[in-house]
């Protein structure tokens, strides 16, 4: 029996700080969620994380993207409604306009409210979406996934100065004077009507395609936010387990330590 190595004691310290150091991780496991606190926890895991994290942020960003671009497809719709309903009036104005019964005065007023929804079509052609203009006719790439690849967005020109089709329109008149033409004014009309249907076609191809890229991307994140989950987040019932397993080894070690401080105690007997 010795007394300067007391190897018992020294055994439950080093069994007792095990237990600790178990307990003080299941503890911060616990507290904040998280399977992995440290580096040292599982270093790949967190790299995967890491780069999973990311990836999801990034992903947030081009599902606001394509949420925008989406509401730039429908404001843009919008307006193409009206001027369908503008074409139309038109059109009807063009056949009112040539009806034999009607008098010089009568085609005039005809030709008035002709004039008067020309110059909406020409005022819509010039709407912008938070700066960027509507009807340029410029095509757009819209980012739609984490990786930056774009998605081409078909431009919609209304402009007279670079759409015949439009400028055909404004510039015709049905009243009965030298300059008035129902008959051209009439097909000038069905053609842009030919068009905006054309158009609206393509809008809707814009908005059905960046809907889908919409839902693959809600689908991914929710798919990575999964595969996350198992890395880092902390199985609950499963850590409380634990941390009642490493609660009592620590209380039972601290109790034995102190045995086994009390051991070289037995030397003074043989002293006496």
């Amino acid at each position: 029996m010795v007394i300067n190595t007391n190897l018992s004691a020294q055994s439950s310290a080093q069994l007792l700080m095990q237990s600790s150091t178990q307990l003080s991780k299941s503890l911060a496991r616990l507290s904040s969620g998280s399977k992995i606190t440290s580096p040292a926890d599982d270093s790949a895991g967190l790299a995967v994380s890491m780069k999973l994290t990311a990836q999801m942020g990034r992903i947030d960003s081009a599902t606001n993207n394509v949420g925008n671009a989406i509401s730039f497809n429908q404001t843009q719709d919008g307006y193409l409604q009206k001027i369908g309903d503008a074409l139309n009036r038109m059109s009807e104005l063009a056949i009112l306009a040539q009806d034999v019964t009607k008098s010089s005065s009568d085609k005039a007023l005809y030709d008035q409210e002709f004039q008067t929804l020309s110059k909406f079509i020409t005022d819509v052609a010039t709407k912008d979406f938070n700066g960027v203009s509507l009807f340029d006719g410029n095509s757009h790439n819209v980012t739609v996934d984490s990786e930056g690849n774009p998605f081409t967005m078909t431009g919609i020109d209304l402009k007279p100065a670079t759409s015949t089709t439009f400028a055909a329109v404004v510039g015709d008149s049905i009243a009965e004077s030298p300059a008035g033409n129902a008959t051209k004014a009439l097909t000038d009309v069905k053609n842009a009507i030919n068009q905006l249907a054309s158009d609206r076609a393509s809008l809707g191809s814009n908005i059905e395609s960046l809907t889908m890229y919409n839902d693959q991307l809600s689908t991914l994140k929710n798919n990575l936010s999964s595969a996350n989950s198992r890395i880092m987040d902390v199985d609950v019932a499963q850590e409380s387990t634990s941390y009642a397993k490493y609660n009592i080894l620590v209380q039972s070690g601290t109790a034995m330590l102190a045995q086994a401080n009390a051991l070289p105690q037995s030397v003074l007997r043989l002293l006496q």
